[in-house]
């Protein structure tokens, strides 16, 4: 693990906070300082300009918070979030964020994040396309590809139709279909997302997977015949 190095940047309004975590980046062997910025507006701006594999982000802060920056971001790195309060704890769990930091920062509580960070790198590096990770119940769950019959949007959540259970995901349907690779997943529907694998048979309002008829919308069954060819043809 000692050859990884994640690349870092260092989001917060305070120049003493950043300069404390810019030390504590600096100072270990897997990681690797890039920049810090005094509010998001500036690291949007920036942050494109590099590959960023961790970012350590302030909640509290002028002109766009530490959530709402999260929520702009196209191709999500890392986060561990930093707060002086304990009270965004929940919220952060809700962003599926890596880890979450009182101020002042210790030592080893800084140590075990980076822990998380570097191990959540390898398993992504290892199994990026067979295996996506969600946050459930306030709790980080490796999903396999292959195990999901289906989705459903259920308002604020989603339900993910698995071999063996069904997990309950607060999510909407559009991020997470941008999670799913395009070839192996299909929306068929404002509330279903089907795993092309398991498709058994279709017509043109509804789509049978592992027996189970899900609707499809009339403008989407060009779509799926489509998907479906090329999925054969792979």
């Amino acid at each position: 693990m000692n050859s990884v190095k994640l690349t870092c940047v260092v989001i917060d309004d305070s120049k003493t906070q950043r300069t404390a975590v810019a030390k504590l980046i600096k100072n270990h062997i897997n990681l690797r300082f890039i920049a810090d910025y005094k509010n998001a507006v500036d690291a949007q701006k920036h942050m494109g300009e590099n590959n960023v594999d961790l970012v350590f982000l302030d909640i509290e802060m002028p002109l766009i918070n530490g959530f709402q920056f999260i929520d702009s971001l196209k191709n999500r790195p890392q986060i561990i979030l930093i707060s002086a309060k304990e009270q965004y704890a929940m919220q952060a769990f809700d962003y599926d964020v890596t880890d979450y930091l009182l101020k002042p920062i210790g030592q080893n509580r800084f140590n075990t994040a980076i822990k998380k960070a570097l191990q959540n790198n390898i398993e992504v590096e290892e199994n990026e396309d067979d295996y996506i990770f969600v946050n459930s119940k306030l709790k980080k769950v490796k999903l396999p590809l292959g195990d999901i019959k289906w989705v459903e949007g259920l308002g604020d959540y989603i339900k993910v139709i698995t071999e063996e259970k069904n997990i309950l995901i607060l999510s909407t349907m559009k991020s997470f279909a941008e999670k799913l690779p395009e070839d192996r997943f299909l929306r068929v529907h404002k509330s279903y997302i089907i795993n092309l694998d398991k498709v058994e048979k279709f017509n043109g309002s509804q789509v049978e997977v592992c027996g189970h008829s899900i609707p499809l919308s009339r403008h989407k069954k060009l779509a799926l015949e489509d998907a479906l060819l090329n999925s054969q043809a792979h």
